[in-house]
């Protein structure tokens, strides 16, 4: 698809509530503003937010009008007035990686130099685009919240997907011990060539859960989980959480057991399935020495200090380049976002903007 540089091509949803909703328009390109850097996109990563934000079903849904995307690489095309004295000492034509709170669907973007990074030496724009949300998500949910440490025990869920293989490295790394769990049997060899795991280690989602959970558990002499760190939620919450150690810290970042599979939201699916979602007894959490700590990443975009030192830390551990797990032509966001929903993927899933 070639692309004009003079208009910025961009997907956008008028009102949240389904898929079908996502149209491609053209706007004209504005020139940045003070403080802003201007980037000529190469690759976006989708991430689930995206899609609970077209379905009407996240929080953090921007009222009206939006375009969805919460990171990209590419490289700087345009300077504001003062981009120059960025921290990074941005140039025209320097690769770079971002974050935006949504925007991302598009050729190009303008933002605060704050939210942008050079791309790392060696990567590809499939893997910078595919690092800053699923990198704060891992590092900041495992050391910040979870305060990882040597030989301790963690149950990661979705261990095949972005975020879960990042976790997988950060838990090899600090010296600690993963318990993968995966959504379908398919998903080991990923697990196995990427992160070295002993097979006994990935349990796969299904009724024996508890119990599998157990035995993987005495397989490594151990009575419970230090840490567990999720974003299923839904009917595998309890047992997790009813295997922790005391002191155990039971970190929440999504929920994406109340995924819809459609175009639109299946209430009749998702309400009975909100209903009798797990619920926990702060006083029974007391007598248990437990802790459940939940977050949303988009929030870090309002504490830029924060989000700079977290990152700051993930990339001086020398992550590896994030897994792409499939890539898609820009044109095809809508079918990424749908074979994203149906949770099959593995690693990442990334959009390609070929200029």
């Amino acid at each position: 698809m070639m692309l004009s540089d003079r208009v910025v091509h961009k997907w956008l949803i008028h009102k949240a509530g389904s898929l079908k909703r996502l149209v491609l328009v053209s706007e004209q390109l504005p020139e940045p503003a003070k403080d802003d850097v201007q980037v000529e996109i190469k690759a976006v990563g989708l991430n689930f937010a995206d899609i609970f934000a077209c379905l009407g079903l996240y929080s953090a849904t921007p009222a009206g009008a939006f375009t969805p995307g919460l990171e990209f690489s590419g490289t700087v095309s345009a300077l504001g007035e003062s981009s120059q004295e960025s921290p990074h000492g941005f140039r025209v034509g320097d690769p770079v990686m971002g974050m935006t709170r949504f925007g991302g669907f598009a050729t190009h973007i303008t933002i605060n130099h704050h939210y942008l990074l050079p791309l790392q030496d060696g990567w590809t724009f499939e893997q910078g685009a595919a690092f800053p949300v699923q990198g704060l998500t891992a590092w900041y949910g495992l050391i910040e919240l979870g305060h990882l440490s040597k030989n301790q025990v963690v149950l990661v869920q979705s261990a095949a997907g972005g975020v879960g293989l990042q976790a997988m490295d950060i838990i090899k790394k600090q010296g600690a011990t993963a318990i993968a769990v995966i959504g379908s049997p398919d998903k080991a060899a990923i697990l196995r060539e990427r992160t070295g795991i002993d097979p006994s280690h990935i349990l796969v989602r299904r009724k024996t859960f508890k119990t599998d959970l157990q035995q993987a558990l005495k397989l490594l002499f151990r009575d419970g989980l230090d840490i567990v760190f999720d974003a299923v939620y839904g009917k595998f919450f309890k047992p997790a959480y009813e295997a922790m150690n005391p002191a155990g810290r039971y970190v929440l970042y999504g929920a994406a057991d109340l995924m819809s599979e459609g175009n639109r939201p299946n209430y009749l699916s998702l309400i009975p399935r909100y209903l009798m979602r797990p619920r926990l007894d702060p006083m029974a959490m007391i007598t248990e020495n437990r802790s459940l700590m939940a977050f949303n990443l988009i929030w870090l975009w309002e504490d830029i200090p924060l989000m700079h030192r977290v990152l700051k830390d993930f990339i001086s551990s020398k992550p590896a380049p994030p897994h792409i797990g499939r890539q898609f032509d820009f044109s095809d966001a809508p079918a990424a976002l749908r074979f994203f929903q149906k949770g099959r993927s593995t690693g990442k899933i990334v959009l390609t903007i070929n200029s």
